[in-house]
């Protein structure tokens, strides 16, 4: 028999693994949350900027290009300011030309919710996080191919999580989705 040949099946078996066990450990990150779903309004008016807050728990949107992560190129991921569920991965980031920075998917689709926005007179849909209810940012559809989805996100509403941070603080499971990269 070929020695090539009788590796290949170690190998699959290896590669299946490893991917198995990346989808369980984000789908077992997908509950994990930094704050009680008590946490009051008051509460977070003490933890947020006045920017945050509004941005958050207001709908509000903050300026283009003058905000933290419009124009970062970390790799890393994007959690919720308020819950620290992971949203978005440096991975999926593209230059929209926006200001803001944008995504072409969510790191974990379940965490976000998709709501219909019929602010200012005009249809758009809304994204949320799910286990903090923060308002995101907006969800448009003239992103890059393969998705064609563009996750126009307020910087104010995440906090960067960078690759060498991940295990320290508690993100260990994202690791293998940047170590396939190197």
């Amino acid at each position: 028999m070929n020695t090539h040949s009788s590796r290949l099946p170690l190998f699959v078996a290896l590669a299946m693994l490893v991917i198995g066990g990346t989808i369980f450990m984000v789908h077992r990150a997908m509950a994990q949350k930094n704050d009680s779903p008590t946490t009051t309004n008051a509460e977070l008016r003490k933890r947020l900027t006045p920017e945050q807050y509004r941005v958050t728990k207001e709908n509000g949107t903050e300026p283009p290009f003058r905000n933290e992560y419009w124009d970062n190129h970390r790799a890393g991921i994007y959690v919720d300011r308020i819950s620290g569920e992971p949203l978005f991965s440096s991975s999926d980031k593209f230059e929209s030309g926006t200001g803001w920075p944008s995504f072409t998917k969510p790191l974990a689709k379940e965490n976000v919710v998709e709501k219909t926005d019929r602010t200012f007179g005009m249809a758009r849909t809304e994204v949320r996080s799910k286990a903090g209810d923060a308002h995101l940012g907006h969800l448009f559809d003239d992103g890059p191919a393969p998705t064609g989805t563009r996750y126009c996100m307020n910087s104010a509403s995440l906090r960067f999580v960078p690759v060498e941070k991940l295990q320290e603080e508690g993100y260990r499971q994202f690791l293998p989705l940047f170590q396939a990269k190197q």
